[in-house]
């Protein structure tokens, strides 16, 4: 994997860069709609790569290992043929998946033991476990495997994790050298900065991480229940120390707002069910605001859902329509939805991008980040 930096901002640490993998390149910053069990909620991949205009989709190893399996994974070649997504993936580890089953997992030095949210069986991911997983998957870029720390741990607690977090990532990078992508194209890991809103912490992390030299990395254990300003302070603190010449990736943030501001702090890869999750209960992002469409207010609105939105579906049906769809449990509401906030997600990411080669950045974020927090 290759990163150029473009451009970065004279008064912010905003960046604009160029990830090239075997899959096709990623213009950054860059928003991933995630398809947990390999497909993205509700979205073709023909309109996620056409409308939407999506350069890479995420995996989920937890879901994947579990359904389908790996051996019908392997079998179809991967997931990008599986999937029939041929641009950039990226999988994440698991860890997060296992820390929100805390009632029926146990970490060891050895792995983490758990049971499967489908049907309570027994599983154990080791870190090499996890690397073999993502190898048979087949992502461009995978994640090491780490603790994913509560955002109101202690501060014990937080210390020990990030040291178990840091044991695990050697065994991973082990296992990654010693390994290959079975389907002949080259796969990046990327270590995850944890150590929760210890600015000590997570120093130790970000220096530890950055000595690896690995060829991007990747910041966790955010916004899991964390103050706001704590997650912007613990981004800025992590970014002034990992290499300006590697893609930072801010995991499983994402709203509109906290993705501008931690743009602004040198962050270049978004991830988040958001945008997917809440349009399918109604709620609808736009330039101008938040929409709520289960409100009374949109009954008889038959103008475009938004009049310059970024996807077809935007001019295509009016608010109404929608409203109608949402509150009749209509399938096609949950897509209208999901494309749409998608659409908007992308357009976000390509516009910050716009402003940050321009040199207009630092002038057109503080007049967005309202917008976008609006409730309309």
């Amino acid at each position: 994997m290759d990163f150029q930096l473009i451009h970065t901002d004279s008064k912010s640490s905003a960046r604009a860069g160029l990830i090239k993998t075997d899959h096709g390149e990623i213009e950054t910053p860059v928003f991933m709609p995630v398809g947990t069990v390999g497909s993205v909620k509700a979205v073709h991949i023909n309109e996620l790569k056409e409308d939407i205009g999506a350069e890479i989709i995420l995996g989920n190893t937890y879901h994947l290992y579990l359904r389908p399996g790996l051996d019908i994974i392997k079998g179809a070649g991967g997931l990008h043929k599986f999937n029939s997504w041929n641009k950039p993936m990226l999988t994440d580890s698991g860890g997060f998946q296992v820390f929100s089953l805390s009632e029926n997992r146990k970490l060891t030095e050895e792995g983490a033991k758990f049971r499967s949210h489908i049907d309570g069986s027994k599983h154990f991911f080791t870190p090499e476990k996890v690397i073999d997983i993502q190898r048979i998957i087949g992502a461009d870029i995978i994640m090491a495997f780490d603790e994913c720390t509560p955002g109101d741990a202690d501060y014990a607690y937080a210390k020990e994790s990030l040291e178990l977090t840091e044991r695990w990532l050697d065994r991973c990078i082990k296992r990654f050298d010693e390994t290959e992508c079975p389907y002949g194209h080259k796969q990046s890991l990327f270590p995850i900065a944890q150590g929760c809103v210890y600015p000590d912490l997570r120093r130790r992390a970000a220096e530890n991480i950055a000595a690896i030299g690995a060829e991007g990395n990747a910041i966790g254990g955010l916004a899991v229940g964390e103050p706001t300003e704590k997650m912007y302070e613990m981004v800025e603190l992590v970014n002034e120390i990992l290499p300006k010449d590697k893609p930072r990736y801010l995991m499983g943030v994402g709203k509109p707002e906290n993705m501008l501001e931690a743009i602004e702090r040198g962050v270049d890869m978004f991830d988040c069910i958001m945008p997917t999750r809440n349009g399918r209960n109604g709620q609808i992002f736009t330039k101008q605001g938040i929409m709520n469409m289960r409100n009374e207010k949109w009954k008889n609105d038959f103008s475009p859902i938004e009049e310059d939105g970024a996807s077809y579906v935007d001019t295509l049906y009016s608010k109404a329509y929608l409203r109608h769809l949402i509150n009749s449990n209509e399938i096609l509401g949950l897509q209208i939805a999901s494309i749409h906030n998608l659409a908007f997600y992308i357009w976000l990411m390509k516009e910050a991008r716009k402003h940050i080669i321009d040199g207009t950045f630092s002038l057109w974020k503080p007049g967005m980040v309202e917008n976008v927090t609006r409730r309309l």
